[in-house]
């Protein structure tokens, strides 16, 4: 086997139309990664110029009431990610600005396909739009030529003829189509890592790998599949137009009915009604800019109790500011169920989606790679829940300054200086780390790792029944 292998290797490598070919498409990964990395270096500077000058904007506030500065509020980044010059998933879509003030939690705005001209899928150059669609399909022909062309020829059964098995004649197609995939996303791999490899951390290093194996396996998939195909049927075209015809169903049709059949298992809320639900439960709780809210009122009783005055202008603190506080903790319940709920739906939507594994390989393999490249809908969700954190205590500073820092009940002139908001830390976004995202993807992994044991097995039991003599 190792000795056909070997010179179908050799074959690649003198077909001139071939080597052009695999020359520009790895030109044409290489400008992807590229021109991937030349976006996110200009995007993550507009992020830091605007973040440094909103920055600067907060640190030069001075004698203004802290919960005025809480509606003044600030605005958050959501830095573009190393890993997206291979696959940038979701971020294009999901948005990259979000502003954080009291009383709300906003939704994420501006994303970057809402301000493209070019609305199609397909309409950037991207390395997961070659890696994922291209080269599958420069297998599928590569494998179809291989034994089409050693059919039609004879030299099929001539090897056979000779002593050469059927098995090792189907291995070693198989794996030369194969070898030649892996190279190229090697060197897909190997540019990526030059291209950042002052920035390149262990985690991104162990992720590559990760996304490596993950295509190399469903690229064995392919491989296999298309071998076993080419030398079974009789009719080389039939199996061609069968192959493509599943490639289709794999990338264009399945995926759309399997995500649609998703959304209705584990329907979102319409806006609408997610709207009405969260200010319909808002107003159940403490107004904080309602002094005559009977909850207000309940909490001002407590409070008198607490500190054994009478009155609140007899308190030696500003009860507007624990209002304010209380109105906020009571928004944390809402939005916490009902931004909870909406998560806990996508998280629910990922998991049937991932299952679609079993019927199609290609849905795991773009759920591992944008996983894996942490441009998927978890690592979003990471980022917002990060954001509300801060948003929560940087909220609670300002309401607690306003509470004790020296002002007295109803006394909304009182003012903060400058220091008191330069020592307000800035939002520092944490990337999830692996292991922590990782068990969400061992499924997807897995079945890779069930596709290619599957084709491994067709490949084995499958052999018995061709017959080239």
């Amino acid at each position: 086997m190792w000795n056909i292998l070997l010179n179908e290797l050799r074959s690649y490598s003198r077909n001139r139309s071939f080597l052009l070919i695999s020359i520009v498409f790895l030109l044409f990964l290489c400008l992807s990664i590229y021109l991937g990395k030349l976006q996110t270096n200009s995007q993550n500077e507009y992020y830091e110029t605007a973040k440094n000058e909103l920055r600067q904007q907060w640190e030069k506030i001075d004698d203004v009431n802290p919960h005025r500065a809480a509606h003044y509020g600030t605005y958050v980044f959501k830095k573009a990610n190393l890993l997206s010059s291979l696959d940038e998933g979701v971020n294009s879509v999901t948005g990259n600005v979000l502003r954080v003030e009291g009383h709300v939690q906003n939704e994420i705005v501006h994303s970057e396909a809402s301000q493209m001209q070019i609305a199609s899928k397909f309409g950037k150059l991207k390395s997961s739009l070659l890696l994922q669609y291209i080269l599958p399909l420069m297998l599928f022909f590569l494998a179809y030529n291989s034994v089409t062309n050693e059919k039609q020829s004879g030299r099929l059964k001539l090897l056979a003829l000779q002593g050469a098995t059927i098995s090792s004649l189907v291995w070693a197609k198989t794996l030369s189509v194969w070898f030649y995939s892996v190279l190229l996303l090697a060197l897909t791999i190997l540019a990526y890592s030059l291209l950042n490899l002052f920035t390149i951390t262990t985690d991104i290093a162990i992720r590559s790998m990760l996304l490596f194996a993950a295509y190399a396996m469903f690229y064995f998939v392919i491989s296999g599949l298309t071998v076993y195909f080419t030398m079974a049927w009789k009719n080389s075209a039939v199996a061609l137009t069968s192959m493509l015809a599943l490639w289709i169903m794999w990338t264009i049709f399945l995926p759309s009915i399997l995500m649609t059949s998703v959304e209705k298992w584990h329907q979102l809320p319409s806006r609408n009604t997610f709207e009405v639900a969260m200010k319909n439960d808002r107003s159940k709780g403490i107004d904080g800019h309602n002094p005559a809210d009977e909850r207000g009122k309940t909490l001002a009783q407590q409070i008198l109790t607490e500190y054994g005055v009478d009155s609140l202008s007899q308190l030696p603190i500003n009860f507007d500011g624990i209002r304010m506080q209380a109105d906020e903790e009571y928004g944390y319940i809402v939005w916490d169920k009902h931004f909870g709920n909406l998560r806990t739906i996508l998280e629910k939507q990922k998991q049937s989606y991932q299952l679609a594994g079993f019927i199609n390989p290609f849905v795991s393999l773009q759920n591992a790679s944008m996983g894996f490249a942490s441009s998927d809908n978890l690592h979003h969700s990471e980022f917002l829940i990060q954001v509300e954190e801060y948003r929560r205590d940087f909220i609670k500073k300002l309401n607690d300054k306003h509470a004790f820092g020296g002002s007295k009940t109803g006394d909304w002139g009182w003012r903060a200086d400058n220091e008191f908001y330069r020592s307000i830390p800035d939002f520092e976004y944490q990337m999830t780390s692996l292991v922590k995202i990782l068990p969400k993807y061992f499924i997807d992994l897995f079945l890779l790792v069930f596709w290619s044991i599957l084709v491994s097995t067709l490949l084995f039991l499958g052999i018995k029944k061709i017959n080239l003599l």
